[in-house]
């Protein structure tokens, strides 16, 4: 039987203020009021090629991907990178 095992990755600031990229396996709603922003957008170009757009969260344009889950993937790995790394104070 294979087992599978899946992480969500939550910051949590000095004043108690969780920042994460949304997963299904962390309730917003348990750890207080939440505010739910769009970080990115994943849409298809009219020659059926795949982008991640990440201008919400002020960053680039990755693709082009000829199927949607490497443009999801890259939009991921993006924002764990540059967006959800914690501020080094």
């Amino acid at each position: 039987m294979s087992r599978v095992c899946e992480t969500a990755e939550l910051i949590i600031g000095l004043g108690g203020e969780v920042r994460m990229i949304y997963s299904e396996l962390v309730e917003p709603h348990a750890l207080g009021e939440p505010t739910i922003e769009r970080g990115s957008h994943v849409e298809p170009d009219q020659n059926g090629f795949w982008w991640a757009d990440l201008s919400p969260c002020n960053g680039p344009r990755l693709g082009p991907y000829t199927i949607r889950s490497k443009a999801v993937e890259a939009e991921i790995a993006w924002l764990k990178e540059f967006w959800l790394e914690p501020a080094i104070i």
